[in-house]
């Protein structure tokens, strides 16, 4: 019998870059199912940490939240090491292509989407802001919300470079993430987790 559903998570260190500044960055890694099959979200900088944390299990898909390089530069090989297809949403294709080129991810994601992994359900909320195609992925058998960096524990997510938008990133809060129970955990793409209800009494429904 297969160990319980669950999220686990690595944090990995390296660089993000963009619009001709470079920044040292630690990221949350998520991997999300149970002892026999996962997902991987956002396979950041250290593939070796990643694979230790999924172990033997299968990889049904590795997600990637937005196509920020600190999130998305090591998906296509981490796609080739767990043999699972890559996923983004389309919106996002001219943040993808400043790192990666003509190489495109394997399948894209769309908003609703529900994403199934050892049994249970993840649903994908398109929530753009922090960039044109980041989502959120909602798994309500366990009351969490992987948030990307669309949603942090102090606020939303930063919007001062290209293909970044404020009033579209808090409205995407408001409207799709604040929709959520305010027990929700979010887990986010840098720092400490938080929950819906304690950003939603800092920033108004």
């Amino acid at each position: 019998m297969s160990g319980a559903f669950r999220v686990e998570q690595t944090v990995t260190s390296g660089t993000f870059s963009l619009d001709g500044g470079t920044f040292d960055v630690d990221n949350n890694v998520w991997v999300l199912g149970d002892d026999d099959e996962c997902l991987v979200v956002d396979p950041a900088h250290d593939l070796d940490a990643v694979a230790f944390l999924v172990g033997a299990r299968t990889v049904a898909a590795v997600v990637c939240t937005h196509a920020h390089d600190d999130h998305c530069r090591y998906a296509p090989a981490a796609g080739a090491r767990f043999g699972a297809p890559v996923l983004l949403h389309p919106a996002d294709e001219p943040v993808w292509r400043l790192t990666h080129g003509d190489l495109r991810w394997d399948a894209d994601l769309a908003d609703g989407d529900v994403l199934r992994v050892a049994g249970e359900e993840v649903r994908v909320v398109h929530t753009p802001g922090h960039s044109p195609g980041s989502v959120c992925l909602h798994v309500p058998a366990l009351h969490t919300v992987l948030s990307g960096d669309t949603l942090f524990q102090g606020g939303p997510g930063a919007t001062g470079r290209s293909f970044s938008d404020r009033p579209t990133i808090e409205a995407s809060i408001r409207s799709r993430l604040f929709a959520l129970p305010d027990d929700t955990v979010v887990r986010t793409g840098h720092g400490d987790s938080t929950t819906i209800g304690a950003e939603a009494a800092a920033l108004g429904r």
